[in-house]
């Protein structure tokens, strides 16, 4: 059994190195197998595969990917964790440790001279979710999954569809890159010290190249119009679009060509929708 997992020798490695969970790098430390199995039953590694860890931590999860893939790229900001992850990773080779914000690497970079398929599994810090999430599913390495513990809201949002309170621009934004499944709901009392709301374990397999399967031709009108749409979720389709920079004339053109009343709001439009309306404002903008 992998020791890290129980929260008496977790306390008992904090308090031989002298730390404790740093409340603003949102450590809460995994605490519970079950939890664990669930991590890596959605992960589904094979031997051949490069996996990215984003917070190691104390190396429990990073342990377990290690025993399973080809080779484990665990990426922690904290430097005081150093230590802490060179003891407990000590047996394990095919791990790399590297002291970062995962919010500043260059994937391309930090991965030349490995070999694909590459995952990535994470216990991901609440505050950082987004804008690591997208930067992974944007860069221009391929990740053929993405595996993520996270708060629960964040990842119903995620996975919400069109005309619920959950939907927005990152269910768009998500689902314009992956198939997303919330795997498992994992409770406050998997971590040490318990977080104040559920997670959950998110899988995300990542389409290779988004645009040609949607067959889109404008990447960035796409994920302009969902920020017009979703920047001012009150006003109308029209005049949101209108409000974040495009034409009236073609906006209305576009509404009316894709059978959308101008009326409509951006949450009632599904992301099929959404390309529709890119690629028939840029054949407007063509003519």
């Amino acid at each position: 059994m992998n020791d890290l997992i129980r929260p008496s020798r977790v306390v008992e490695v904090l308090k031989k190195f002298g730390l404790a969970p740093h409340k603003g790098l949102g450590q809460n430390f995994l605490v519970d197998a079950q939890a664990l199995e669930k991590i890596l039953a959605a992960a589904d590694i094979q031997g051949n595969e490069l996996i990215v860890e984003i917070g190691p931590g104390l190396g429990t999860l990073t342990r377990e990917l290690a025993k399973r893939g080809r080779f484990v790229v665990a990426v922690e900001k904290d430097k005081k964790l150093t230590p802490v992850l060179t003891e407990t990773l000590a047996d394990y080779t095919n791990v790399q440790v590297i002291v970062q914000d995962a919010l500043e690497v260059d994937w391309e970079d930090c991965l030349k001279g490995q070999p694909p398929p590459y995952k990535v599994v994470a216990n991901l810090p609440y505050y950082v979710t987004t804008p690591l999430l997208m930067g992974l599913l944007e860069s221009r390495v391929v990740f053929s999954r993405l595996v993520f513990l996270v708060q629960q809201e964040v990842a119903l949002r995620m996975q919400a569809k069109a005309d619920t309170p959950e939907y927005g621009a990152l269910s768009l934004a998500v689902q314009y890159y992956a198939e997303v499944k919330v795997k498992a709901v994992i409770s406050p009392r998997a971590f040490f010290p318990p977080p104040r709301v559920s997670s959950a374990v998110v899988e995300l397999k990542v389409r290779e190249c988004p645009s040609f399967f949607f067959g889109l031709k404008d990447e960035r009108l796409l994920f302009r119009l969902i920020r017009a749409a979703f920047g001012q979720r009150r006003k109308t389709l029209a005049n949101s679009l209108t409000a974040g920079g495009f034409l009236r004339s073609q906006v209305l053109e576009a509404l009316n060509i894709c059978h959308v009343p101008p009326a409509t709001r951006g949450e009632k439009l599904d992301l099929a929708v959404f390309i529709a309306l890119a690629q028939t404002i840029t054949r407007l903008r063509e003519e």
